[in-house]
This record gives structure tokens, C-alpha cells and sequence, in this order.
């Protein structure tokens, strides 16, 4: 069994923005991202992984494979291996939204 508690781990841009991994591995990866008022996750694809997002603040644009979708809080995406995506927070309020990933395999990323 493992246990984390999400107040305990912060953002990767401190508590502001980017993700905060609350499991990784040995199968699967898992957190929550934050994105602020004009940032982007970037885009990016694996190679092998899945990648599931649930939205549940805020209302962002999901690109997948340049195509432009209009998110809702709720929604949730599932992305095969090599799709192409990226979540612009093109609004005026934070973003929030889980994460997973796999199978764990930490250097599966195709950058554009």
C-alpha cells in the first residue's frame, strides 16, 4: 500500500503551477496539474502511454493533434500513445486537473 496526501506535495513552480505527481510508478503515474492564467502544459506525445485528464476547475482548450476542444469542468480525455496534445489555460481563472499515466515509463515523451 502506499498513501500521499496532496497538501503535502507542492507544484513544480512552487505552490502557483505545474504538476504535482502524487504517485509514480511502479505501474502507473498519477497527479494534478495547475495551470494559471495564460500558461500552457505544452505540447507534447509519448511513445507507449496512455494519458487520462479530468478537469475539475476551470474550463481551458485541450489540443489533440492540433485540434482544438473546448473543455468543461467534468470532462475527462483519454489520449493513446502518440497523440499530440496540449491544455492552454486561455482564460481568466486557474486550471486544475488530474493526470494518469500509463505504463510508468518516466522518459516516454515526444516533444514538438
Amino acid at each position: 500500500m502506499e498513501k500521499v496526501n496532496e497538501n503535502e506535495k507542492e507544484y513544480r513552480k512552487g505552490n502557483k503551477s505545474g504538476p504535482k505527481y502524487l504517485m509514480r510508478g511502479p505501474k502507473l503515474e498519477w497527479g494534478i496539474i495547475r495551470l494559471e492564467p495564460g500558461e500552457a502544459m505544452g505540447a507534447h506525445g509519448h511513445n507507449e502511454v496512455e494519458e487520462v485528464f479530468y478537469f475539475f476547475e476551470g474550463e481551458p482548450k485541450i489540443l489533440v493533434n492540433d485540434k482544438e476542444h473546448r473543455v468543461k469542468q467534468g470532462d475527462v480525455f483519454r489520449l493513446e500513445a502518440k497523440e499530440k496534445h496540449d491544455i492552454v489555460n486561455d482564460t481568466s481563472a486557474p486550471v486544475r486537473y488530474i493526470f494518469i499515466k500509463c505504463p510508468f515509463l518516466p522518459e516516454d515523451k515526444i516533444t514538438y
